[in-house]
């Protein structure tokens, strides 16, 4: 048999399911996000305008701006305008609303004015991954990732920017008056439109110098001597690559390790993880509602307040150390070399002498122990100790904290391995679903309600490919 496979004649009169109902599968997401919300109580999460006006025009119900955002964020249609479009067009939305068709407006100002409530609908689902036994086991990787904001680079400015920025504009206008004085010079033989021209920029430029010394004035009565103008809430944070970076925010997560499922954010505008590791592992406890959590992160976040801060509230964490010393890339022995006697409080150097506790000094708030030997001036691998005169080894107070920390990760060598296959893997794949622009929002209330938006629907995204649609229907009736 020839011929194309012929499709319906435009001009044909066809009679289309009596229900909404027939168009949607048994099988299709957009069921469980209906069930799901239908099952949350909106006033307890904090939803203005649960309860509907006895007198004025009717309101859209909350529940269904809710369905709306949730299936737009699942399907990588986070734009207001572009929910606008698809409440007229696409058969899912006009199912999950039941044909009504907000304005773009409305959609917008609804996540605007319940951010709060927003983010707890994101909490109110990794509790139903609980309640599913989907968060059984007690670990988690946590890792973060800076995230691009609405605010260009050239509209960010820090005290190195700004230097940056002033020294290239008085090179411009020093090469315009060369060029000026040159111009003199041959007198009449240059056009009086490229002189006008150069006096132009030069003006210009004047005029830029004003406003930056204007920016300059602000940002340095800030607390980080930093400004934003498009998204006052934005950061520039320094990425992997060298001498790069971006200006935006630093998003937090702590990713279970048997499902992979985010158990907790959080949206920062801190360019480091440093300080970062005991909050969010006690925020994963919290979600997670165990009392002992076991929590790998990678040597960005290594500081031994926030270890021992873990540490001393059941919280196991597992992270390399970094090397913070030159002595090893040096090829000199390095403190890993000096080994501790907890016995008798002394060190064994390399060179089988004792390193013995001579005195305690405070550095920067912590207590640090300091031991030496007397012999290093006659020892033979001096050399290779050390360049000055006596070789120190300094012990913090809670160093075994650090030491237990350290041979957690040497029994366990796939600690790392797992870390990166856990917790990098989500942060791409909602990367990928936001763009290159990543956030839409400005400021850091409404950006954390965005991310709370992709965390929820990543992590639904993960429980149907676990259990499946129907799976997850049945369970939410349960």
């Amino acid at each position: 048999m020839a011929g194309f496979v012929i499709g319906t004649d435009r001009e044909q009169v066809t009679l289309f399911p009596a229900r909404l109902e027939d168009y949607v599968s048994e099988d299709n997401p957009v069921r469980a996000v209906d069930v799901f919300v239908d099952n949350l109580d909106l006033d307890k999460l904090g939803f203005a305008r649960v309860q509907p006006l006895d007198l004025g025009r009717p309101g859209y119900d909350p529940r269904t701006m809710l369905k709306l955002y949730i299936y737009g964020y699942l399907n990588r249609v986070p734009s207001s305008r572009r929910l606008e479009r698809e409440c007229q067009r696409n058969i899912e939305v006009i199912w999950l609303t039941g044909q009504l068709a907000p304005d773009f407006k409305t959609i917008a100002d609804f996540r605007k004015d319940n951010g709060k409530a927003i983010r707890e609908v994101c909490r109110a689902f990794v509790a139903l991954c609980r309640k599913l036994n989907l968060l059984n086991e007690a670990s988690v990787a946590i890792d973060g990732s800076k995230f691009k904001a609405v605010n260009a680079r050239d509209k960010n400015f820090t005290e190195a920017k700004m230097k940056r920025r002033l020294e290239r504009i008085d090179k411009s206008i020093a090469r315009y008056l060369s060029q000026l004085e040159t111009a003199d010079r041959h007198g009449d033989a240059v056009p009086e439109a490229k002189v006008t021209r150069l006096k132009a920029k030069i003006e210009k430029l004047q005029g830029e110098i004003v406003r930056l010394n204007e920016i300059n004035a602000e940002m340095l009565q800030s607390e980080d001597k930093q400004i934003s103008l498009s998204d006052p809430d934005a950061r520039s944070m320094a990425t992997s690559g060298k001498d790069t970076g971006i200006v935006g925010y630093n998003v937090q997560a702590a990713v279970d390790t048997e499902h992979h499922l985010i158990a907790a954010h959080e949206v920062t505008n801190v360019g480091t993880d440093r300080h970062q590791l005991s909050n969010m592992a006690e925020l994963a406890r919290t979600e997670m509602d165990v009392e002992k959590l076991e929590v790998v992160a990678d040597r960005g976040y290594y500081t031994s307040d926030e270890i021992k801060a873990c540490e001393d509230t059941g919280i196991s964490v597992m992270l390399p150390k970094p090397q913070t010393s030159n002595a090893k890339a040096e090829g000199r022995f390095g403190k890993q070399d000096f080994v501790y006697n907890r016995a008798d409080d002394t060190y064994r150097c390399p060179a089988g002498e004792r390193l013995s506790f001579r005195h305690q000094v405070v550095d920067k708030g912590k207590t640090i122990r300091r031991y030496w030997t007397g012999v290093c001036g006659t020892c033979d691998l001096k050399d290779q100790c050390t360049t000055a005169p006596q070789r120190y080894i300094r012990r913090w107070e809670h160093e075994a904290v650090l030491e237990k920390v350290q041979a957690r990760l040497d029994h366990n060598p796939d600690a790392m391995r797992v870390r990166r296959s856990t917790v990098e893997h989500p942060f791409g794949t909602i990367k990928c679903w936001m763009g290159a622009t990543h956030f839409l929002t400005m400021t850091l209330p409404k950006v954390a309600t965005e991310m709370a938006l992709n965390v929820l629907a990543y992590n639904m995204k993960r429980v149907i490919a676990i259990m499946g649609v129907s799976g997850l229907l049945k369970a939410m009736a349960e």
